[in-house]
């Protein structure tokens, strides 16, 4: 489930958080069209007919997964700010 996550998360642009329980190693095949308004093109582009289903619909009618929007702690970097090194 790891990849599955993170491919969704690229996907997306957002941060999906796994609740399945799922654990070990799927084989599976998730046919989906991409979303120009929603993809940042950091993911692999899915093999599928550009007139398929979303990836939302793809997740629940292929797999039986659900993804649901919501709000929680997310771990964050943040750099305040950055100085070049000192010369030694």
């Amino acid at each position: 489930m790891p990849r599955l996550v993170e491919m969704i998360s690229d996907e997306l642009g957002r941060t999906i958080i796994d609740k399945t329980g799922f654990a070990g190693t799927f084989n599976f095949q998730l046919d989906f069209a991409p979303d120009e308004g929603i993809a940042n093109g950091l993911g692999p582009a899915p093999l599928a007919n550009p007139s398929g289903p979303s990836i939302f619909a793809a997740l629940q009618e292929q797999l039986g997964l659900r993804l649901e929007s919501a709000k929680g702690p997310v771990r964050v970097l943040v750099i305040d700010r950055v100085e070049r090194p000192s010369e030694n």
